[in-house]
This record gives C-alpha cells, structure tokens and sequence, in this order.
C-alpha cells in the first residue's frame, strides 16, 4: 500500500490530536483524532528528447522549446505529518536551497498549514538533466495538497510550482508534452514507450552556467509539433557549451554516437541513447567505462497513479 497510518508517540493526549489543533484538515484525521499521515509518492526523471533555445527575455529567463517524456527511474518522496514546521531529509543539499523546502513553504503561505517531514530516497542522479530536483518539487505540491487535505486543484498547484522552478508545471501536471515558454506551456503529445541507455559522466552541470554563456545559441526558429512528431529527432542547443565547458561530456557523446543517435538530456550531463529493447541497451552498457542505467519511458507520469490510489485511500 502506499501509504500508512502512524501515531505520533506511544502515549497520545489530548492535545496532540491534529484535528483540535487544526479543524479544517483532511477528514479521516477528524475520524481518527490522534493520528497523524504517512504518504509515500514517485518522483519520476525525465529526458528533453531535444531542446531549442529561441531568446532570452529581459527578466532573464529563456525562451524555449522542447519535448519531455516521463521515465519509470524515480526518486521515492515520503511525508509525515508533524505538529509545525517544515523539515527535508536529504542528503547533499541544504534545506535552504532544496526545491521540495521552497515549494512546501510556498504551499504552506498560501494555504496556512504547516507541519511535515518530507523525506526523500534519491534514485535520479543530481546535475544530470533529469530533473530530479524539479520533479521531487513537484511531486511535494501533490503530496502536500493531499496530505494537508488542501483540495487545491492542478491549476492552482500549477501556478505554485511556476514559482518553485521552469520546470516544475512538467512533472506536476504528468503527460509527456511538446513545452515552450519558459517551461511552463504545455501541449500533451502521444509518445510511444521505448527502451533507452542513459550513460552518466562524473561530472555534474550547473544549468545556470549554461544558460548564462555567452556561447548559448538563443535564436533557433521554432517549430510546430507536427514538425516534431514526424521528424522525431532534433538537436539540443546546450550542447556546444556543454562541450566547451566539461570535456567529459562531449567525449561520452562521440562514444555513444557509434551505436546510435545519442543526445544530452537538458543541460546534461547524461547522455542518451534510444534502443529496440532492454538486450541491446544493456550489451551497450556493458561496454561503457562510464556508469549508467537502463531504463524505459512511460506514457505518462508514475505519479498520476499514485495519486489516483492514495486518493481513494485517503476518501475511505
């Protein structure tokens, strides 16, 4: 099951009960008084299956188009209710500057709740154009709007995780999609379910180093998704920067390439390529001297499921 029911401490009084101290909270803690939730949700990578860089705007940000997919790779995100405050478990990144703190404080100004831990089980390498962090976040929005018994709908939970990242709305909406804008327009697309050989240099990618080069390519035409669809293969602008500023990475590229068609995913720093199936993925892998992972994509996110069942779940 995915998720459970913990008391907070052996002995329980009165006034540890969640729904006296905050009234309007999910019901089954009205039913239940003294206990508080656990929810365990996917925090599921994605690739850019290309990337195109069409301006910078004056706020900064980046003008872009690109195609996202959804992978069955995931970090496992837990929450766990607690009286007050806001606390993330995770290793290598200080709460401060975690995503999932940033979109549960914004959640919580918004809504006026508060008291969670949130924890998380990294599986998505980090710097690596995967998205992990951005999903995590969203992933939170979900969790929180759920744990918290917001009733908040996508739209409202969308506009928040703008506000946390480019990328967030992606993940939290969960179709694999054609995305401009900044990230945040979204088109769903049909996508079939393939195999692919991700491979991982060791180093990892700041993507605002990227994106603050002055070797950027900003001034790609668009295309239409008709285009996309039938060509299917596009190129990714960040990876000539890329390649001047981490080696690594190109050099991974050029090794990949002799199987295929490989690409980097964002702004790296993994490298992809699409197979027939699992065999072949897998034999390329065995010849790589970098590490890397197989893994296939889905027709939409494993969150989207998730949430449906805990939903059910949390309404019994």
């Amino acid at each position: 099951m995915a998720y459970s029911l913990f008391t907070n401490s052996g002995l329980i009084t009165s006034k540890d009960k969640v729904a006296e101290r905050r009234p309007d909270i999910n019901p089954i803690h009205k039913i239940l008084g003294y206990v508080l939730m656990r929810l365990n949700l996917p925090a599921p990578a994605k690739l850019n299956l290309f990337l195109h860089v069409l301006g910078r705007r004056l706020d900064d940000y980046h003008e872009i188009q690109s195609a996202m997919c959804f992978l069955e790779l995931a970090d496992l995100v837990s929450f766990r209710e607690q009286k007050d405050g806001i606390q993330v478990q995770m290793d290598g990144v200080r709460q401060e500057d975690n995503l999932i703190y940033k979109a549960a404080s914004l959640l919580s100004e918004i809504a006026h709740a508060s008291g969670v831990e949130i924890t998380v089980r990294k599986n998505i390498p980090m710097g690596a154009g995967l998205g992990g962090g951005s999903s995590d976040a969203a992933t939170t929005l979900h969790g929180l709007n759920l744990l918290w018994g917001l009733g908040m709908q996508d739209e409202e939970l969308a506009n928040v995780a703008l506000k946390v990242g480019a990328d967030v709305p992606f993940f939290l909406r969960g179709f694999n999609a054609f995305v401009e804008g900044i990230g945040e327009k979204l088109t769903p697309i049909e996508l079939a379910e393939v195999w692919y050989l991700i491979l991982l240099p060791k180093t990892k990618v700041p993507t605002a180093q990227v994106f603050q080069s002055s070797d950027l390519t900003r001034d790609t035409s668009p295309i239409t998704i008709t285009r996309f669809l039938q060509e299917g293969i596009l190129g990714n602008d960040c990876e000539t920067v890329v390649r001047r500023l981490y080696p690594e990475v190109g050099a991974v590229i050029d090794w990949l390439r002799e199987y295929g068609t490989a690409r980097m995913t964002g702004t790296g720093s993994c490298i992809f390529l699409e197979t027939d199936d699992e065999a072949e993925a897998q034999a390329i892998l065995s010849r790589s001297s970098w590490q890397g992972f197989v893994t296939r994509s889905t027709k939409q996110s494993m969150l989207v499921d998730a949430l449906v069942q805990n939903r059910k779940s949390f309404q019994n």
